[in-house]
């Protein structure tokens, strides 16, 4: 087998994995059961991972990868700081999304308390969403666009709101919907950078 037919193979499982992962949640998810819906064999799962912790973590790294590839486009934009601000809260958020994929944070973050591995991919993904949003509105508060003493702070409380909102829009259905949820993201996030929410609708 060569590298490159390695590496697609090593793809195709973990972005199986990611699928298995959201669709069974994390607690219910076997090595056979990646192997089954990948189509390979449970031997190819143990040549790429020792274990089944380790499949799970490198699936949440690989998740994040493509979650970060998104959020770094938004970063290296030369677009005003409100208009990087909106999309990062429309990446970031349920809006832009799916479901699946925010079931699959959530189980994530729950695990993360027991798995060590787990618990590096889900806080390096995590941080980093922080460090650019702050990144963001810093650029924003350099320029006058906006005016905020601590976008650190800010960014971790933006990101707070939304995780936590997020988590009872997938959780519970139907007690909020991905309107509300957006319309009240936006609204603190404009209070925080000191803009209108209507910058941020």
């Amino acid at each position: 087998m060569t590298r490159s037919s390695t590496r697609l193979r090593l793809d195709t499982l973990l972005h199986t994995a990611c699928q298995v992962i959201a669709e069974r949640g994390l607690g219910h998810t076997r090595t056979a059961d990646v192997a089954a819906a990948a189509g390979v064999s449970q031997a190819l799962v143990f040549y790429h991972f020792d274990s089944k912790e380790k499949l799970l973590a490198a699936a949440f790294d690989y998740a994040a990868e493509r979650d970060l590839t998104r959020l770094d486009a938004v970063l290296a934009s030369t677009a005003p700081p409100v208009d990087r601000l909106r999309r990062i809260l429309r990446l970031y958020g349920p809006a832009g999304t799916p479901a699946t994929a925010w079931a699959m944070w959530i189980d994530g973050w729950a695990e993360s308390l027991r798995v060590p591995e787990l618990e590096r991919a889900v806080r390096r993904l995590d941080l980093r969403w922080r460090e650019g949003l702050a990144e963001v509105i810093a650029a924003g508060v350099a320029t006058g666009a906006f005016d905020c003493p601590d976008p650190r702070g800010a960014a971790w409380r933006i990101t707070a709101l939304v995780d936590g909102l997020t988590v009872q829009l997938v959780v519970h259905h139907k007690t909020v919907s991905r309107r509300q949820v957006m319309d009240w993201v936006a609204a603190a996030a404009a209070r925080e950078v000191g803009v209108p929410p209507e910058a941020l609708a």
